[in-house]
């Protein structure tokens, strides 16, 4: 759900993803909302993964345990590109808590609302 890592930082990453026809979330032309979910549970995969290689060491397995806070302003449609930001927000043992935001020509389309969302987080 993400074609390439943008940029990393300590507390966040952000990656690029172009809507296909072959999307499985694709629906009657528009990306899903689980998906937009998703591809921000994978720009933290992504982030994690690329550390992990970096120190040349397993990446760890990963789990979405909750979603909270999550608001849908519009779906991106087939052929959009998006750009995805997480900001680590917490860590918790091993257990990371992010938020994330979604952006669509030049607009915030998903995320965090964004009254709570921290701007320039990444």
């Amino acid at each position: 759900m993400i074609d390439k890592l943008l940029m990393i930082k300590e507390k966040g990453a952000s990656c690029f993803f172009k809507i296909s026809e072959k999307n499985l979330f694709l629906s009657d032309g528009f990306l899903a909302e689980a998906a937009l979910i998703e591809n921000i549970a994978q720009t933290a995969a992504a982030r994690i993964g690329y550390i992990s290689l970096k120190e040349d060491k397993p990446a760890p397995v990963g789990y979405l345990a909750a979603v909270q806070n999550f608001e849908v302003i519009s779906l991106p449609k087939l052929n959009d590109e998006i750009t995805t930001e997480i900001f680590i927000e917490n860590v918790i043992f091993n257990v990371l808590i992010i938020s994330g935001k979604i952006i669509c020509n030049k607009k915030n389309i998903a995320g965090r609302p964004l009254d709570k969302y921290h701007s320039g987080c990444v």
